[in-house]
């Protein structure tokens, strides 16, 4: 007889203590159960539902709630498991707003059931937990898979949720939205960080993180490290030299271009799920072999995530050849169209515009406007306006000089710059979000980090002399009294500025600085490193950046699948104008009549949920797009296990909570109306011969 493999010993030993058996009733099919090549080696976890648990870490509600993060017992020194503890906890609160008046505990949470009521206690998940890395044998793909399978799973009626992380997150960085919401229906969640993730590499001690977020040298790690920046001990070393305190990361330098193939690791996640399952609760042959009892064609799988996710989810859509996936739910999917889609966006019956444009254009336009626009006195009222009021002027200045701008005084160049914002997509619902996403870093790091993406560069090829590092009080690069790569996998989100971790102008007059602090060399300002937003949004003509981005651009061949995206007119990181009008769009027009997409379009709701409850001037500003995510989820699940009809495509109304910056009253049902099955026809949104029109 043949001995059982680790998996399905970890398997049974994990489900006998959990109480759950794992032989079912569904008939065993004659195909066998083979490991996927790419799949390296898999831990696996089983966690008791109260010590510890899949969805908080043993946290729970309450745990999760508290701003006050878990720690290490030896800081710097943290154990694997304190390490995924922190990770869930910060990811968690990363994209949602975590106050009661918001929300959290009363409509959503881990306390909250699927049916809305609070029934869940601290809403602890027992069951097991897999992760590995997969791989082509190069140890140069390295990209993160988790699979959760709840202690409610039923192999009977099995679902599989795929949950890709959000932005440029690490494994867990979909748990709080897709996950908690997976895990709660019974279903195992298949996670990927998609080749992104936190993934990092200090350059001065050669030290690099594994996927359970520890740290070793980059010679004893080898190919377990989870990133590896693949320069050689000479090549090191000169950058150390010429530029020590110095860090590469996954997403920037992989050289992979880890975009392109979003789609490809969640159909690898799905299937990697498929496999640790059949592991677990398929028999054995005459031969002693595992055989395969779930199978795409008796198991519901969603593919659903948000923002980077949300264009993952799709990206697998399209690319789903096998019939793995389902339905689709993408929420504030940030997608690149086809260079020349041919798809119009009207709202209100006026042309936008500009729409359909990819990441890195719309990302490098508001890294040149955005300091300068938040001056505007039309922008006042921005909330977290915190940007040094002189370098904007600077760079308002410096825009002028370039003939970027052509009014006189600087009142005149921010209200110009904020117009050229409009003009180039964003929607006037995102006039007051400008200022603060620039100060918060959600503009330059991205753009950065794109550049090198596209570029397929290495760190030492830096794009527009950019680079990552720890900094003195100075802004000059400096070795950190303790290195971030202690807990960059629990609290790095994969794109600099990140931790302790600055994005560096390396070329600024008088040495290398935070770009915040940064002078330009053609204005000899402080103008917030104008010199370096130039050259990034001139590097949108170079070839071999163009060639990345064509990489990334999609079909919107959804082949018929059911699929939801919902979006936040108001949202400035990933504008509606740029990604889900003209996808959904482009989708009706290739699949036409077998299209089963519709598009959910919300009021008053914007990029980051976790704003709302921490930036003053969000919460009386924006309801939670979160809440129409879950909704969503819902309706799919409904869709595809009863036939309920998917809604049609609609703006829904929301109503802002008002009241002193801070301090909102508590949100209710009144600010939150549903998605509607029948929406009044002031609401719809239509496609029709080439164009989206939205109403106004």
């Amino acid at each position: 007889m043949r001995t059982r493999t680790p998996i399905a010993l970890a398997a049974a030993t994990a489900l006998a203590a959990l109480g759950t058996s794992g032989c079912g009733s569904l008939s065993d099919e004659d195909e066998i159960n083979t490991r996927p090549s790419w799949l390296g080696s898999v831990s696996a976890a089983s966690y008791d539902g109260s010590s510890d648990d899949l969805l908080t870490a043993g946290l729970g509600r309450t745990g999760l709630g508290s701003a006050t993060a878990p720690t290490f017992a030896t800081p710097t020194a943290p154990t694997a498991a304190e390490l995924r503890r922190l990770a869930i906890h910060t990811n968690y609160r990363a994209l949602a707003d975590m106050t009661a008046n918001g929300g959290y505990g009363r409509l959503y949470g881990p306390n909250i059931d699927l049916a809305g009521n609070d029934t869940l206690g601290e809403g602890r998940i027992a069951g097991i937990e897999y992760r590995a890395l997969m791989d082509d044998g190069s140890g140069r793909d390295n990209v993160g898979v988790m699979v959760q399978v709840p202690a409610s799973f039923n192999p009977d009626a099995p679902c599989i949720v795929a949950a890709p992380s959000s932005g440029s997150r690490g494994i867990y960085g979909a748990i709080g939205t897709t996950g908690e919401w997976g895990l709660k229906r019974g279903c195992a969640v298949a996670y990927t960080d998609k080749g992104t993730g936190s993934g990092a590499h200090e350059l001065s001690t050669d030290t690099v993180t594994k996927l359970d977020g520890t740290t070793a040298a980059a010679s004893a790690a080898g190919s377990a490290a989870h990133f590896n920046a693949g320069l050689s001990a000479a090549e090191r070393a000169a950058i150390n030299t010429l530029r020590p305190n110095r860090y590469a990361f996954k997403h920037a330098h992989s050289q992979r271009n880890p975009e392109k193939d979003w789609g490809l690791w969640t159909l690898r996640s799905i299937q990697t799920a498929f496999w640790l399952l059949n592991e677990t609760y398929a028999g054995l042959d005459a031969k002693d072999r595992r055989k395969v009892r779930l199978r795409p064609d008796n198991t519901l799988v969603i593919a659903a995530s948000v923002s980077n996710g949300g264009g993952a989810v799709l990206a697998a859509a399209e690319q789903d050849s096998g019939g793995l996936i389902d339905g689709i739910v993408a929420t504030e999917p940030q997608v690149s169209l086809p260079a020349h889609a041919g798809i119009a966006v009207r709202r209100g019956g006026m042309a936008v515009s500009a729409s359909g444009r990819p990441l890195y254009d719309y990302f490098t336009t508001a890294n040149l406007y955005q300091p300068c626009a938040a001056i505007a006195a039309s922008n006042a009222a921005s909330p977290f306006n915190t940007i040094n009021a002189t370098r904007a002027a600077n760079r308002c200045a410096s825009l002028k000089s370039a003939g970027l701008l052509s009014a006189a005084t600087t009142a005149e160049q921010a209200e110009e710059a904020r117009q050229k914002l409009r003009d180039a997509g964003w929607e006037a619902d995102s006039d007051l979000l400008h200022a603060s996403h620039w100060a918060t870093n959600a503009t330059a790091g991205v753009a950065a980090t794109y550049a090198q993406a596209y570029s397929r560069a290495r760190v030492d090829s830096a794009i527009c002399n950019y680079s990552f590092a720890t900094v003195a009080t100075t802004g000059m690069p400096a070795a950190a009294t303790t290195s971030p790569m202690t807990n960059i996998f629990s609290i790095g989100n994969g794109v600099p500025p990140t931790s302790s971790i600055a994005l560096i102008a390396d070329s600024a007059p008088g040495g290398a600085i935070n770009y915040l602090l940064a002078r330009s060399a053609s204005s000899n300002t402080e103008d917030l490193d104008f010199d370096g937003a130039r050259c990034l949004r001139d590097k949108l003509s170079d070839a071999t950046l163009a060639a990345g981005i064509d990489e990334v651009r999609r079909s919107g061949r959804l082949q018929g699948k059911p699929t939801l995206i919902v979006h936040g007119r108001a949202d400035t990181l990933v504008p509606v104008n740029h990604s889900s009008r003209p996808y959904f769009g482009l989708s009706r027009q290739v699949d036409g009549s077998a299209s089963r997409l519709s598009y959910i379009e919300v009021t008053h709701a914007q990029h980051f949920d976790a704003f709302i409850g921490l930036l003053a001037g969000y919460d009386t500003r924006f309801v939670p797009l979160h809440v129409y995510n879950l909704q969503a989820l819902n309706w799919m699940w409904d869709h595809l296990r009863s036939g309920k009809a998917l809604p049609p495509s609609q703006v829904v109304r929301t109503t802002p909570r008002g009241g002193a910056a801070g301090s909102a009253p508590a949100i209710t049902a009144a600010n939150l109306p549903a998605i509607s099955a029948s929406p009044a026809s002031a609401d719809q949104i239509d496609f029709a011969a080439g164009t989206v029109s939205v109403p106004d």
